[in-house]
């Protein structure tokens, strides 16, 4: 059986013959072009006027009624009216989009890790190149300021272009943003190319944020899609992760007078700079502030030139292979034309519900973003070394990839409870953000035993809502395209960001306990929403139906 789909029905009537009878319609066989899963105008090949979805599995589906088709209509003429059809529809599941779903899994890791190269190395930047912490947090900040200048251009592309020109434009990105930044460790040079390098990087970040429910919507089956939205989610967090551990591995806190002899492993407290520093071998001080910096510098480019090495050789593996969609749709859904991008676009803002979900997650998730990747800053009035800030970020989000593809699964197992998962992970997340804050002001007894238990559960249970709400909004707002939907939860998200990374830019802004409460406040704010939201699993019912009748059929 081939992958035509036959028209087996005339739309039309047909002339009749000299005997009065009507001929036999000639048969018309269509081969549809399956285009991107968000295409805004897809072609076919044999008719110019028509459009027919790929669907299920090489099985005939019968559509007795226009009303009842859930597949897109076959009219051989726009006026005619619309009658019973068969067609022949056909899905696979290919085993190359575990690599597909890992390469961009990875693509999206490095724009997280250069979005935050210097969060964790905060000490030791500041002190190497002059900087103070609104610099530090102005560098941090490219990331939502670029992608609100980006998000609605990529998400036009991935919509009508596809994945793969969104995808290798955004990597070309992040290479020369990383390239940029290897330039010079001569200030105010390195001020300067590090905020090029930090935009360039920051366009990266609409895909890299909402192309993963895309991805798993072109490539996935309806019962794994939130399941390989969370696991793309769980590799790119890997990224932040690992920033935490090797920022402060590559370029060590030579400020604080707490040395640690990275060769013997001897722990050396030193008071002050002194000519009798060399006898003690210790290798991360120096007596003067000169040779200090020059180290810092020195490992800080290794940094950079480690990262970028690493962004030209995925650059390369993407440029090799990596395809907007698979032949084959996987289900009934992804075969199905999306929106036209500025309809969908513009009846985004008419749907109440979707609003609801962006601010349940753009408000609570676009500052939780930011204030992990700050907690170096957060913590560091309370003398907690950077070393050991760094190592909460990486367990947190070690904490969030096992936690998150948990739920995800039981959520692709047992649909149609996102809300009630939602709900229970914002009031566990503001319990724990609450006691950290406490902890911070000294209200709770204060040890790093509690500091490190109260921030990693907090990361850990608020980011697993993350693919929850990128395959709900996907659901509610179907049949506009993915793209659109969530470049614009994103984009809401980013705004927040900025927004929370803006204020310690402000002079007199005091204590940086203020952000442990505005974290606290975004899930407090976040919560009467949830309740309010009605989920509805439109994109689900569509290939449930599907299978419904395939199962009736056989």
């Amino acid at each position: 059986m081939d992958e035509k789909t036959r028209l087996l029905s005339d739309t039309t009537g047909s002339p009749c013959d000299g005997s009065g009878e009507k001929e036999a319609p000639p048969e018309r066989v269509y081969t549809p072009q399956y285009l991107s899963i968000n295409a805004a105008d897809p072609k076919l090949r044999g008719s110019d006027d028509s459009w027919v979805d790929l669907a299920s599995d090489s099985t005939r589906i019968a559509t007795p009624t226009f009303e009842d088709s859930l597949l897109a209509p076959v009219n051989s003429h726009p006026k005619s009216p619309p009658v019973a059809q068969e067609v022949e529809v056909k899905v696979k599941l290919y085993k190359r989009r575990w690599y597909i779903l890992v390469i961009f899994s990875l693509f999206a890791a490095t724009e997280n890790f250069v979005w935050n190269t210097f969060g964790p190395i905060s000490a030791a930047s500041e002190d190497a190149f002059g900087w103070d912490d609104g610099t530090i947090t102005t560098l941090t900040n490219w990331g939502p300021i670029s992608f609100m200048v980006a998000a609605v251009f990529f998400s036009w592309v991935i919509d009508v272009k596809g994945m793969r020109p969104a995808v290798v434009t955004s990597m070309m990105l992040i290479t020369a943003g990383c390239g940029i930044r290897c330039i010079s460790s001569t200030p105010p040079l390195v001020t300067w190319i590090n905020h090029i390098g930090g935009a360039l990087n920051g366009l990266a970040g609409p895909v890299a944020m909402f192309g993963n429910p895309v991805l798993s919507s072109i490539w996935f089956g309806p019962h794994e899609r939130t399941t390989s939205t969370a696991l793309t989610i769980v590799i790119t967090n890997l990224g932040l992760a690992l920033s935490f551990v090797i920022g402060p591995m590559v370029v060590p806190d030579r400020t604080n007078p707490n040395c640690t002899n990275v060769r013997d492993n001897q722990s050396v407290h030193i008071e002050a700079y002194t000519s009798q520093l060399p006898d003690t071998d210790c290798t991360l001080y120096f007596n003067t502030s000169g040779t200090r910096i020059a180290e810092e510098r020195k490992d800080i480019m290794l940094l950079q030139y480690s990262v970028c090495g690493w962004s030209v050789f995925l650059f390369l593996v993407i440029l090799l292979y990596f395809p907007s969609r698979p032949p084959l749709p996987p289900c009934v859904s992804a075969s199905q034309k999306r929106e036209n991008f500025l309809v969908g676009l513009k009846t985004l803002f008419r749907r109440g519900q979707f609003w609801l979900l962006t601010l349940i997650y753009g408000l609570t998730l676009g500052v939780a973003d930011c204030w992990t990747g700050l907690v170096d800053v957060i913590l560091k009035p309370y003398g907690v070394s950077e070393k050991e800030a760094g190592w909460m970020g990486f367990y947190g989000n070690v904490g969030q990839m096992g936690l998150s593809l948990i739920v995800a699964r039981f959520a692709d197992k047992f649909s149609r409870h996102f809300k009630l998962l939602i709900f229970i992970l914002y009031l566990l997340g503001a319990g724990n953000v609450a006691c950290f804050a406490l902890v911070c002001v000294g209200v709770l007894p204060s040890s790093l035993v509690v500091l490190y238990v109260t921030f990693i559960s907090a990361t850990t249970i608020l980011f697993c809502a993350e693919p929850l709400i990128y395959e709900l909004t996907c659901e509610l707002t179907f049949p506009i395209g993915e793209g659109t939907t969530n470049s614009i939860l994103t984009l809401v998200n980013n705004i927040f960001g900025f927004v929370f990374l803006l204020i310690p830019t402000l002079p007199n802004i005091g204590s940086q306990s203020w952000m442990n409460w505005a974290m606290l406040g975004s899930i407090v704010v976040s919560i009467p929403p949830i309740v309010l939201l009605k989920d509805k699993y439109l994109r689900l019912e569509v290939d449930e139906h599907a299978e419904t009748k395939v199962t009736r059929q056989q």
